[in-house]
């Protein structure tokens, strides 16, 4: 058996696959910021207790794994303390993905666990893509370059959409958007990614819930200069985005306040919708032309309100097939335990 678990700010998601076509059981458990995390974790993996000597491979999505981590690697006690420092990178990650790979560790001792990176997808980027222009003993030093995230839900979507519309994944050009609590977008061609929205960290990009993506660097430098680093990093992380503008990070609470004519509500989703588009546009660009566009995550596949604001007045979306897949991460993680790690 493949049991996946997949820890996020806002939630504990598992899996536990037969195989990668059949689905044992599944739980998942809102918890955004929640401080009895870990109570709730144990409380989910105690679920799959029963199973323990049945499952044989245990895999985690884990958001940052830097420069040296980008394919799925057994973790081991040095994999383990470099994910936790590439955490700065990635505060509103990675330090779940490894509370849930040290939890799952200690209720399956003898099971081998995996990480799944989300930045694997994006590890073939062109270099004028991925490239920083900073000082090269910088770049040098630090390893700054677009590593791009969502990776796993980015790959999924945009297979599963090949299927879709019945043509080779290794044949098309799609632009996939994963909308839920963070937010990204990625150009796909010939089924490799040619460019995506995040950058070396989550924060680049889109507007999300409580993340400013694009922003002027000279503001990060004042908010530096003013309050601090530690002050910044969180203005920048849990209190930016639709959160800033709206007051609620939940999207159908934004939707029903905007039907009822809300102003903040409303200017929150004009904002959200327009920088979708020009992501779109820049990235029909860089293709040359979409033959599919994919709506993923919860709030992507979820809601038919927020896509038809984002493709209003894309007329040049007249020859691409639009379509929305349900967000599923376990599966794709499970499918690249099958097919790259010995079970």
């Amino acid at each position: 058996m493949i049991f996946i678990v997949n820890c996020g700010s806002q939630s504990i998601k598992w899996k536990l696959f037969q195989n990668t076509l059949s689905l044992e059981k599944e739980g998942k458990r809102n918890v955004f910021r929640s401080r009895d995390f870990r109570k709730y974790l144990r409380e989910e993996l105690r679920k799959v207790l029963s199973y323990r000597k049945e499952i044989n491979i245990i895999g985690h999505r884990v958001v940052h794994g830097g420069l040296k981590y980008r394919n799925p690697t057994i973790i081991t006690q040095k994999v383990l303390q470099d994910l936790q420092q590439l955490s700065k990178y990635a505060p509103l990650h990675n330090p779940y993905n490894i509370l849930g790979i040290k939890e799952a560790r200690k209720f399956f001792p003898k099971v081998k666990q995996v990480a799944v990176f989300d930045t694997g997808f994006f590890a073939f980027l062109p270099q004028k893509a991925s490239y920083y222009p900073l000082p090269k003993e910088i770049l040098k030093k630090y390893g700054f370059q677009r590593l791009g995230f969502h990776g796993i839900s980015h790959e999924y979507a945009a297979r599963e959409a090949a299927k879709e519309v019945k043509k080779p994944f290794e044949r098309l050009k799609i632009i996939t958007c994963h909308l839920g609590g963070g937010m990204s977008i990625s150009a796909i061609k010939n089924g490799r990614a040619v460019e995506t929205s995040m950058g070396f960290t989550p924060l680049e990009g889109l507007m999300m819930m409580t993340r400013a993506g694009d922003i002027d660097a000279g503001i990060v430098l004042g908010l530096c200069k003013r309050l601090s680093p530690k002050k910044t990093e969180k203005i920048l992380n849990f209190d930016s985005g639709v959160v800033s503008i709206a007051g609620t990070k939940d999207m159908l609470e934004i939707l029903d306040k905007a039907r009822k004519g809300n102003k903040k509500a409303k200017f929150a989703l004009e904002i959200f919708s327009y920088r979708i588009k020009k992501y779109i546009g820049a990235y029909f660009a860089v293709l040359g032309n979409c033959d599919v566009l994919v709506f993923t995550g919860m709030i992507g596949w979820g809601s038919r309100k927020v896509r038809s604001m984002i493709c209003k007045e894309l007329s040049f979306l007249n020859k691409t097939r639009v379509l929305s897949i349900a967000p599923n991460e376990e599966l794709a993680i499970a499918r690249k335990l099958a097919n790259k790690v010995s079970v």
